[in-house]
């Protein structure tokens, strides 16, 4: 691995490559907070994706695009003198040392759980008036519920054991299935709501990250698919023509390839 000089002149080489880009560059002079957002965004869920795969190589390279975007930000910063790469980095190594008390204090913690709680407390002592205000409103809705849940359990908000959680799940399934009966789209949709966000909070209990779980199941369920497409295509058959005990056939087949 690389020495800590190493990793320093590997950092500079890169604000140095930013400052010509900045200057030379027809695109990258043109680029504003604004117009890189989607594209943080997008570069995000490829390093995601690349650690959902564990595909070690992608990893490295989607962390350099989106170090890349956190460096350009910090450049856009500096030429209206509200801040630079140092800012930032001194923002974040000050709000580090302030939140770990059990590292840089005389506080004492037993557990990560702890630690979690503490970090909330510390956040409303900063001036927050809700431990929810962290909570991106664009997060998506699936992320968004596992982030208040951990975020209000910070805090003491919590059910105690797995099953008292599971038994919440039960009894939003029944209520949705009493509403599916009655036929209220609306209620219909609200209680299903209610079934995702108990069963999120399951995940949570059971050490499950129900995005990368999700994720999981969409990525072989296109694989499972994929190869159904693929082996009709070899028989010049077209799924619309199949029956689902066909197309059956094929999908077993692709549950053994996973194995």
């Amino acid at each position: 691995m690389n020495t800590r000089e190493q990793q320093l002149r590997a950092f500079g080489r890169l604000l140095d490559i930013m400052d010509e880009l900045r200057l030379k560059c027809p695109w990258d002079k043109k680029q504003t907070f604004e117009s890189l957002r989607h594209l943080t965004i997008e570069e995000t869920y490829e390093l995601g994706d690349a650690i959902l795969d564990n595909d070690l190589p992608e990893i490295k390279k989607e962390l350099g695009d989106l170090l890349l975007h956190l460096v350009f930000y910090a450049k856009i910063g500096s030429e209206t003198n509200d801040f630079d790469i140092a800012d930032v980095a001194n923002s974040i190594s000050e709000k580090l040392i302030h939140r770990h008390p059990h590292i840089y204090g005389d506080v004492v913690v037993k557990d990560d759980e702890e630690v979690k709680q503490n970090w909330e407390k510390l956040k409303l002592k900063e001036g927050k008036t809700s431990v929810l205000e962290g909570v991106p409103k664009a997060l998506p809705a699936m992320v968004k519920a596992s982030r208040i849940q951990e975020k209000v359990a910070g805090v003491g908000f919590d059910w105690e054991k797995p099953a008292q959680v599971w038994e919440k799940v039960q009894e939003e399934l029944n209520e949705l299935n009493a509403e599916l009966v009655k036929g209220n789209t609306d209620k219909i949709e609200s209680e299903f709501g209610d079934v995702l966000f108990s069963l999120v909070n399951y995940a949570r209990f059971i050490k499950v990250n129900p995005e990368n779980a999700l994720e999981r199941t969409n990525k072989k369920f296109i694989g499972r698919f994929q190869f159904l497409e693929s082996e009709a295509s070899k028989l010049n058959k077209s799924l619309h023509d199949m029956s689902l005990a066909e197309m059956d056939v094929f999908w077993n087949e692709a549950k053994k390839f996973e194995k």
